[in-house]
């Protein structure tokens, strides 16, 4: 299944040891004793951006980066500026970490340019790594095992569709300016996993509003089901029984077979409030089929290739594979970018 760079951030950048690092040093520095060559803007620019770059209050005691070699930037576009813009919007919320823009370059692919960029962190910088990328030739895209928008804005597009398009069941605030949608599958167990950082999120950060959508397992049926039930209930009781259905599904999902599912989704529509024979009749229906495949077609429309996904102002993250404290750091930063003044509440979920 394709991974999402956005999601894993840097995971699928190539990285080099610090030998490799190191090496570069001493390059960089037979190159300063030459004549300097002629310079594209990009390598006006890049001369002077010697210091680390990063997008923090705190200064580093050293700058733990090689000296900018001018010959690694040999492409007009984007300039470093458009590539710190770029790193700040997905790299900013960590002030831990710092980076230098170490080349800007022309590649044999008319209009592709490679981006390398070192990276350490504040606490350990004798540890550097590299981190490569490429820009598609109309500056609006980067590859780096994935394609995704490149930018100083780059989760703008995607913030806005959901915006616009994002239906489903909704808790929290009642403004969409700090929106977060859910991707998920009430049979999946990251799903069920999921849900309990999520929720914590919604009680956490006041200003965030959360819009549930279906994404069940291609091919299962079962999921399918559970998913139109859901769109069922919530069309009879309202958003705040499909949550109540949503959690009983989940409190059930271990025990559920072929031979259980239909008492348990029962069981789940009573918990509700809702009529367990109306709702099954209405599961069944085309219009309650239609209103799954849209949410399904959103979440390829934006990327979604797996449950459980949450976007956060159009910024994909995996609330599983990141400790809740940085999770919450992140949809704060992402708020702070998009013009938004969140006002964190202390995390006694921590304390359970």
């Amino acid at each position: 299944m394709k991974k999402s760079w956005i999601v894993r951030e840097t995971e699928s950048m190539k990285k080099i040891a610090l030998m490799a690092v190191v090496a570069m040093v001493g390059a960089g520095a037979s190159v300063r004793a030459q004549a300097p060559p002629q310079m594209s803007p990009a390598t006006a620019e890049a001369q002077q951006a010697a210091e680390a770059q990063a997008p923090t209050p705190h200064a580093v005691p050293a700058n733990p980066f090689p000296p900018v070699n001018l010959k690694n930037f040999t492409a007009d576009s984007p300039t470093t500026a458009e590539v710190n813009d770029f790193l700040k919007a997905v790299w900013g919320y960590d002030d831990n970490r710092v980076w230098n823009v170490a080349g800007i370059q022309k590649t044999a692919a008319p209009g592709v340019v490679r981006v390398v960029v070192f990276v350490a962190n504040k606490t350990q910088p004798d540890k550097v790594s590299q981190n490569e990328f490429f820009i598609t030739p109309d500056g609006k895209h980067a590859i780096a095992g994935a394609v995704i928008d490149f930018g100083a804005n780059p989760y703008a597009d995607r913030r806005k569709m959901l915006q616009e398009q994002a239906n489903g069941p909704v808790e929290g605030a009642a403004s969409k300016g700090l929106l977060l949608v859910e991707f998920a599958d009430l049979l999946n167990e990251k799903s069920k996993e999921a849900q309990d950082t999520i929720n914590n999120l919604v009680k956490d950060i006041p200003q965030a509003r959360l819009v549930f959508e279906n994404l069940p397992a291609e091919g299962s049926p079962y999921a399918f089901r559970a998913a139109a039930e859901g769109g069922c209930v919530r069309k009879a009781k309202g958003d705040a029984a499909f949550f109540t259905y949503m959690q009983a599904v989940f409190n059930h999902q271990q025990r559920l077979t072929a031979a259980t599912l239909e008492p348990a989704l029962s069981a789940a529509v009573t918990a509700a409030g809702a009529d367990p024979k109306t709702v099954a009749a209405c599961a069944v229906t085309q219009a309650a089929k239609d209103d799954v495949k849209v949410s399904i077609a959103l979440g390829a429309a934006v990327d979604i290739d797996q449950a459980t996904l949450l976007v956060v102002n159009g910024r994909i993250v995996s609330p599983t594979s990141v400790p809740y404290e940085t999770l919450k750091q992140i949809v704060a930063y992402q708020a702070q970018l998009d013009g938004i003044n969140v006002q964190v509440q202390p995390t006694l979920s921590t304390l359970k």
